[in-house]
């Protein structure tokens, strides 16, 4: 089995260096990540300047530019044949609820399911980071899963995973994306020359959180897995414009 390995956190980050050594017990892993943190970057391609491919000590690869460009360029540069997996992560920080459309870390997951490859994006969910070992056997537990079955067409799998040991983990269930409150305002800040700069907000709080959502699994400590589409159409209004186009 061959599994292509990207994050969005750079691939020195400790997440991929755990989901790697994990992998290669079962697979034939190579790693191709961003040369820094791309956070946030969502499904961006860079267009206006050329990408460069360099090899790290440790064996990894990475590439200055965005998550989907590491994933677009080793799967249509790289390889001579699709690899059997791309597995994202393990980004620090969960990636729930409308998180999804900013995060590099699903993004590089959608790439492949877009060339593709069946897919999967695994997120610890907190900044202190205390298992990803955790983390890594979840993947692990699912990869082989997927590998187990007779896949008619390409999956995209968001997985988040509770920050506690292993062995405290309930059930993996299967979830809906949830929804957050409106973000909070930018922060307007002075730079040390005297120049006004802003940081964007955090993140709001959970609004649709219940039973069924991503938000309510991890909170109960199982590991969340949504499984996730690409089509952006709102099939429901269509008939809306329809009649409009006729008034």
């Amino acid at each position: 089995m061959r599994i292509l390995l990207c994050n969005d956190d750079g691939y020195f980050a400790p997440g991929i260096e755990h989901l790697a050594r994990v992998l290669s017990d079962v697979a034939q892993v190579t790693v191709v990540a961003p040369e820094r943190d791309r956070s946030g970057a969502s499904n961006s391609l860079t267009l206006d300047r050329p990408l460069s491919l360099k090899r790290a000590a440790n064996g990894f690869y990475y590439v200055n530019g965005t998550p989907t460009d590491c994933v677009h360029l080793a799967v249509t540069g790289m390889f001579d044949e699709l690899p059997d997996m791309v597995v994202s992560g393990i980004n620090i920080g969960a990636n729930m609820g409308d998180d999804t459309i900013y995060s590099g870390t699903v993004a590089a997951a959608t790439e492949g399911f877009l060339l593709g490859i069946p897919s999967l994006a695994v997120s610890l969910c907190s900044k202190a980071g205390e298992h990803y070992a955790t983390a890594a056997r979840v993947a692990l537990d699912l990869v082989a899963m997927l590998q187990k079955q007779a896949l008619s067409e390409p999956v995209l799998l968001n997985v988040n995973v509770p920050d506690v040991p292993y062995e405290e983990l309930r059930a993996t269930v299967v979830t809906r994306l949830g929804k957050r409150h409106k973000a909070e305002p930018v922060v307007r800040t002075l730079s040390p020359r005297h120049e006004t700069v802003y940081w964007v907000g955090a993140a709001g709080e959970a609004q649709d959180a219940g039973e069924g959502t991503d938000f309510h699994a991890v909170q109960n400590k199982h590991v969340s897995l949504t499984p996730l589409q690409v089509d952006l159409t709102h099939n429901a209004q269509l008939s809306l414009l329809r009649g409009w186009l006729v008034e």
